[in-house]
């Protein structure tokens, strides 16, 4: 066990990042909103935990809430900005911030590292650290998909004019969303950093999006669970088919299209799916008639027997 924890140690840290990234973008599309602004907070948390390190000194859990903090703020301000647009307008308007997140950091100067991103981010962040900031992020998403909270966003998510009428506040539950979408982005990005103790420009650019969007699309969206399933299968998956070189990405096209097509609800949802359907089964099953008559019963037919020959004579 621990040659494989050896040997590996690098892909188990990046399942608990990935766990939060993918937490990041889940969040706000169980609500029915279309924000891919985690992948920017990923890089907002990223560079604000890498620069206070490296400018101050701060110790590496303190700077990796910071980093986080700061990235909840701003992703709440961008959900002020955009909180009128909604479906493709949102979606692109949240690739935008992620990109523009890319730009700033690329043009920089000292403080950001430039094209070669900053290096040298030493910490002593551990695999128990990794564990903690996932184990959370983890129960602070599964706590809002129950009780009160889990129905509003439910009906936020399905339907925003009707969950307006009952008296539920659909604009703020979607800059809720936004909120602790940042926090989330900003957290797996500090962690980042300081785990592999550099981050550049090309770490927080478009493919991040995609990798982010590719594990929820595959995991599912409507739980913390089909997260935790599309980060832990696309952070394992990429190692297992390197042998296949440029065929990779076919392979990945292949997987993201099957799953779109055939399990629009993810991994995660054909589960859901099929234990519903186990339980409806279940429920409306008839009642199966016992083959076996009992001694009463076998009683009662020979005497109606006795009687029809009684008839017929």
């Amino acid at each position: 066990m621990s040659d494989f924890y050896t040997a590996n140690l690098v892909l188990i840290q990046s399942t608990f990042i990935g766990i939060l990234l993918a937490l990041s973008v889940q969040v706000p599309m169980r609500a029915g909103v279309f924000s891919f602004a985690g992948a920017g907070s990923y890089g907002i948390g990223a560079y604000v935990a890498a620069i206070t390190v490296l400018k101050t000194g701060m110790p590496a859990g303190l700077a990796v809430i910071v980093g986080g903090l700061v990235a909840m703020v701003i992703s709440l301000l961008l959900g002020l900005i955009v909180a009128r647009l909604t479906g493709l307008y949102l979606a692109m308007s949240t690739v935008s911030f992620d990109l523009i997140v890319s730009v700033i950091v690329t043009n920089g100067g000292e403080l950001t590292g430039g094209v070669t991103g900053l290096f040298g981010v030493l910490s002593d962040i551990s695999i128990v650290h990794l564990v903690a900031f996932a184990v959370l992020g983890v129960v602070g998403v599964a706590l809002t998909e129950r009780g009160r909270v889990g129905r509003r966003i439910d009906a936020v998510r399905d339907d925003p004019e009707l969950a307006q009428s009952v008296g539920i506040d659909v604009r703020r539950y979607r800059l809720a969303v936004f909120t602790l979408s940042g926090l989330l982005g900003g957290v797996a990005g500090a962690l980042q950093s300081l785990v592999r103790s550099t981050i550049s420009p090309s770490d927080i650019g478009f493919g991040l999006i995609v990798l982010a969007l590719t594990m929820i699309i595959v995991g599912g969206a409507r739980s913390w669970k089909g997260a935790l399933l599309g980060a832990v299968i696309f952070t394992w998956l990429p190692p297992a088919l390197a042998g296949l070189g440029s065929l990779q990405h076919v392979v990945y096209g292949l997987i993201v299209a099957g799953a779109a097509i055939f399990v629009p609800g993810g991994l995660y949802g054909l589960v859901t799916s099929a234990a519903y359907r186990r339980r409806r089964a279940q429920r409306t099953a008839p009642e199966q008639p016992t083959t076996e008559p009992t001694e009463a019963s076998a009683v009662a037919l020979d005497d109606l027997t006795a009687k029809d020959a009684g008839r017929l004579r």
